[in-house]
């Protein structure tokens, strides 16, 4: 079957997955002289408008949703609450939207000729969300040729130009960079780009979920942790086809699919964006998992008390993830000149595992520079060694490099208990 067949079967059973149908704006399709655009009858009914810019212009396409849409397992109004609950948070996250309101946030998304970098790759569409009053806009810029970008950048910096926030999905890395590419080549004929913050869901998937999830592509993390299904969906990899085919035969109506994902993609960004900072905030259910990497998260940023406070958590209401708390709990505390906390975790630890030499290790530390007990401090040395042994390695490397490092221990500490008896 055909490209072009394979995408009339889609387009004929694209189903929204929201119950509420969006209203679509209309505005002219004819420029100052009165001369319409290529398909008009067509964009007009797609609901689409043109943007003239000098002698060219670009696709505009505005859907309007209504605030309390359900949008899979939350309503869209649900990112107020989100926003708001981070002005209670003190500690910095990269999704701290501490001052910032709801309506600061703008959740975009691109759709281009090719996933590599570079000026040979082309933006054909700027999609974005953003809370306007009592409804969610989905708005979204189409390049209707390649001649076009000049059009198509003038409008959209114009029109996000006090921009606040972005929130991608693996935006930091490839959708804005691609824009400053394409911002380079015409800078001389558009607006600056806007300096704004960067909320990249992506970083936070895959800290949350890397090992729950079989892949943190947007498509999985929607349908397995917001609950949203996308029925007879165009994916992303056939875009570009998709737009070098409409390109080729002048027939917008290939692209009803792409338009559709990409508007999908923007309006998920916002529930991913409400799920994840319920998760990190601690206003929504979360698993042991997501509670332990979310402390885990805390810690890599030095946010010490949110960490240990996260963890203290894992070992009040969880199961498989209380020995990992644990340790991470005893390293903080030593960290924070609570060594005797440490201690008591490193203890506990001894004795609910018998074959994990690092607690013993980092008890004959204690013993020997803090407390001066080398006799104490050998017997866990020892203890260390023995339960090192009976471990296997990856490499007869690291194998050496640790036998060495115990072995030297045991023989600086039998030395000083000879020194000092």
């Amino acid at each position: 079957m055909s490209i072009q067949n394979k995408l009339n079967r889609l387009t004929k059973h694209m189903v929204n997955p929201v119950s509420i149908p969006p209203v679509q704006s209309k505005q002219s399709l004819e420029n100052s002289s009165g001369k319409r655009i290529n398909h008009a009858d067509y964009w007009e009914k797609f609901g689409a408008s043109a943007y003239f810019f000098e002698d060219d212009y670009c696709i505009i396409r505005k859907v309007k949703y209504p605030l309390d849409t359900k949008w899979g397992s939350y309503r869209f109004s649900d990112v107020l609450d989100a926003v708001s609950q981070w002005q209670n948070i003190d500690a910095k996250h990269p999704l701290q939207a501490k001052d910032l309101d709801a309506t600061d946030l703008l959740f975009f998304d691109t759709e281009t000729t090719g996933l590599s970098g570079g000026a040979g790759n082309t933006i054909f569409m700027l999609g974005m969300s953003q809370i306007k009053g009592n409804h969610v806009l989905v708005h979204q810029f189409f390049l209707p040729g390649p001649g076009s970008e000049v059009a198509l950048y003038h409008y959209f910096l114009n029109h996000v130009k006090e921009l606040r926030n972005l929130v991608t999905y693996n935006g930091k890395s490839f959708d804005w960079p691609q824009v400053r590419t394409r911002h380079t080549l015409i800078r001389d004929y558009v607006p600056s780009l806007p300096e704004f913050g960067h909320f990249d869901l992506l970083h936070g998937a895959r800290r949350l979920w890397k090992d729950t999830l079989p892949a943190v592509k947007l498509s999985v993390v929607e349908k397995e942790m917001l609950g949203v299904n996308r029925i007879h969906d165009t994916p992303g990899y056939l875009a570009p086809m998709l737009y070098f085919q409409y390109c080729n035969e002048g027939d917008p109506s290939l692209l009803e699919g792409v338009f559709q994902h990409n508007e999908w993609d923007v309006l998920s960004l916002i529930t991913l964006y409400t799920h994840m900072s319920g998760i990190v905030t601690g206003n929504c259910y979360r698993t042991e998992r997501e509670t332990y990497e979310t402390a885990r998260w805390f810690e890599a940023l030095n946010q010490k008390e949110q960490a240990i406070s996260l963890y203290q958590e894992v070992l009040q209401t969880g199961d498989s993830l209380v020995s990992q708390s644990k340790k991470s709990l005893a390293a903080l505390y030593k960290k924070c000149n609570g060594l005797e906390v440490s201690v008591r975790y490193w203890l506990e630890l001894l004795d609910e595992n018998d074959i994990d030499e690092e607690p013993a290790i980092e008890l004959s530390k204690y013993y020997e520079h803090i407390k001066k007990d080398y006799e104490k401090a050998l017997h866990f040395a020892g203890l260390a060694y023995s339960r090192w042994k009976g471990k296997k390695r990856l490499t007869k490397r690291k194998e050496e490099q640790e036998k060495q490092a115990l072995t030297k221990r045991i023989e600086r500490l039998e030395q000083r208990i000879i020194q000092y008896s």
